[in-house]
C-alpha cells in the first residue's frame, strides 16, 4: 500500500486526519513526519495556502513520499482576520494553546457578543515528489465565546461555537466535530483524490 506522510507533529491534527483518511482512503498507509529525522518546516507564507503548500512540498522532497500538510487557524472579524496564519503562535510561543486562547479572550474583552464572529479555516495541500500538488480549503463560521468550555479538541476549540450550535467544538464528540469542522470539510474533499494522485 502506498505511504502518505502527514507533515505535522500535532497529535490532535494527526488523530483527526487518521479518522477521516481511514474512512475515505483506507488503502493508504499513513506515516507521521516524526518518523523521519527532519527539521520543522519554517512557515514563512502570509496565507494558509502558501504555508500548507510549502510544508507539503518540502516534506515530499525530503522523504521522497507524497506528503499531506495543512495550515489552519482562526480568523476573527473584530481582529481584522487575526490571528489567521499566526494562530498557533499568537501568544509568542508556538503550540501553547492555553496562552493563545487567553490572549484572544483578552483582546476581545471589550467586544460585544454580536461582533464576535469568527471562522475556523483549514487549507490542505497534497504534494508529490515529482512536483505535482493539490490544494483544498474548508471553513466553518461561528462566534468566539467569552469563556473556554469543553475538554475535546485542541487549539481554539474551547472558545469557538459554530453557527447553529449551543456548544463549542471542544464539547463535541469526534464524529460531530468531523462532520462540521473546517478540517473535516477539507479532508473529505481531498480524501477521494489521494488514491488517484498517489497512483493507488
Amino acid at each position: 500500500m502506498p505511504d502518505l506522510v502527514l507533515a505535522t507533529r500535532n497529535k490532535g491534527k494527526i488523530a483527526e486526519v487518521q479518522r477521516l483518511i481511514s474512512l475515505h482512503a483506507p488503502q493508504i498507509t499513513l506515516r507521521s513526519v516524526s518518523e523521519f529525522n527532519l527539521d520543522d518546516v519554517e512557515e514563512t507564507g502570509t496565507t494558509f495556502e502558501e504555508n500548507a503548500l510549502l510544508k507539503a512540498e518540502t516534506i515530499a522532497r525530503q522523504t521522497g513520499l507524497t506528503a499531506l500538510a495543512d495550515d489552519s487557524g482562526i480568523a476573527i472579524d473584530a481582529l481584522d482576520g487575526a490571528p489567521g496564519v499566526y494562530s498557533a503562535r499568537w501568544s509568542g510561543v508556538h503550540g501553547d494553546d492555553a496562552a493563545n486562547v487567553a490572549k484572544v479572550l483578552l483582546e476581545l474583552s471589550d467586544v460585544p457578543d454580536e461582533d464576535r464572529g469568527a471562522q475556523f479555516v483549514c487549507v490542505i495541500a497534497l504534494a508529490h515528489p515529482d512536483g505535482r500538488s493539490i490544494i483544498v480549503r474548508g471553513e466553518v463560521e461561528g462566534v468566539v465565546r467569552r469563556d473556554p468550555i469543553g475538554n475535546h479538541g485542541f487549539g481554539y476549540d474551547p472558545i469557538f461555537q459554530p453557527d447553529g450550535y449551543a456548544i463549542t467544538t471542544a464539547q463535541m464528540d469526534p464524529e460531530t466535530k468531523d462532520a462540521i469542522s473546517h478540517r473535516g470539510k477539507a479532508l473529505r474533499e481531498i480524501a477521494s483524490k489521494i488514491g488517484p494522485f498517489i497512483g493507488a
